[in-house]
């Protein structure tokens, strides 16, 4: 059973309307509907969804945690292991390296035209040697064979993968709103919580950045000094890894 549903059978084991409970604890209609469809992505992020699911509780006389703790298990972002974080992001997906050129072929073929180019000396050096017969008492033109230059191999260019060099930079400025914010900087994470209209927060990372928005129509990213357009709407969850 999802929290969304267990939910829904309590308010109406209660006999309470969605009306009547968005009433009693101010939120909109649609807002608990989709909650008890288990679609909590409207909330604004986890610390709103555990306070409304708290109120719910509250008026439905539960205990205040009784949906909290099926959200957690199920939905929380803080609950989830870093490398499961990391993994919707493909940051934890090992990168394979380039194959490098084989020496061999270059060689060989260095060898097979030396090989022709010696055998194409050998046979014009040898008709050079042989003397014509004297015709009508006129001696024979001596003929000079120039020999041909042995080609020198080109040497074998060896490729190898392009270091990347730097460091990443991530600014944040909450210009429009509010937003439940996780940052994760080297596969550490350094920030889980909240970021309020009007706050700039900063965060460098050797390799990566990885960030996760609850509202990200309310948050400017700047990524390496470049001002990024809006990452998502108003309170879309958002993740995203920057190198």
């Amino acid at each position: 059973m999802s929290t969304g549903s267990e939910l829904r059978d309590q308010r109406e084991a209660a006999g309470i309307s969605k009306d009547q409970l968005a009433s009693l604890i101010s939120i909109r209609v649609n807002l608990i509907s989709q909650m008890e469809l288990n679609d909590f992505s409207y909330c604004g992020g986890d610390t709103y969804a555990r306070g409304h699911l708290k109120n719910i509780a509250l008026r439905l006389g539960l205990a205040a945690d009784y949906f909290v703790e099926m959200y957690n298990a199920e939905h929380s972002l803080e609950h989830r292991g870093i490398h499961a974080q990391l993994l919707d992001n493909n940051v934890g997906t090992i990168p394979r390296e380039a194959r490098k050129i084989s020496w061999k072929l270059p060689a060989l073929i260095s060898v097979s035209i030396l090989v022709v180019a010696g055998s194409i000396q050998i046979v014009l050096s040898n008709q050079s040697s042989i003397t014509t017969p004297e015709v009508a008492a006129k001696p024979s033109p001596v003929v000079s064979v120039t020999p041909k230059a042995t080609p020198t191999p080109a040497p074998a260019v060896s490729t190898s993968p392009a270091t990347s060099t730097g460091s990443v930079s991530l600014i944040l400025a909450a210009t429009r709103g509010n937003s439940f914010i996780n940052v994760v900087v080297d596969g550490k994470s350094v920030i889980k919580g909240s970021i309020f209209q009007g706050e700039t927060k900063n965060y460098t990372g050797s390799n990566s950045v990885s960030l996760y928005l609850s509202n990200p129509a309310g948050v400017d990213v700047t990524h390496n000094g470049k001002l990024l357009s809006p990452l998502g709407g108003q309170n879309q969850e958002v993740r995203r890894t920057f190198r």
